[in-house]
């Protein structure tokens, strides 16, 4: 039985945001000097996904827990793909 307590996107919605802080991050300083701080604060947005994904499992709703499923994949892609470019550069 589900709560008539409405469905809360604001976990997902910051995991957009940690994503988007580290690859502006990454951008501004350039790729080689901070995409490993970047990626990490981009991974860093898996967490309040993560959150959301278990409220929209606990409120049985499907659009809460699909956004934040694709958050959290949005969150680790980016925190990987900038780190791997940061460790890329730093080897050569």
């Amino acid at each position: 039985m589900s709560n008539s307590v409405p469905d809360s996107k604001m976990p997902a919605l910051l995991a957009f945001g940690f994503a988007g802080i580290g690859l502006v991050i990454a951008l501004i300083t350039g790729f080689s000097k901070a995409s490993i701080a970047g990626g990490v604060i981009a991974g860093l947005g898996a967490i309040p996904a993560v959150f959301g994904m278990w409220k929209g499992i606990q409120q049985e709703t499907q659009t809460t827990l699909a956004l934040s499923v694709f958050a959290v994949l949005v969150a680790l892609a980016m925190g990987a793909i900038l780190i791997v470019v940061g460790v890329i550069s730093w080897v050569k």
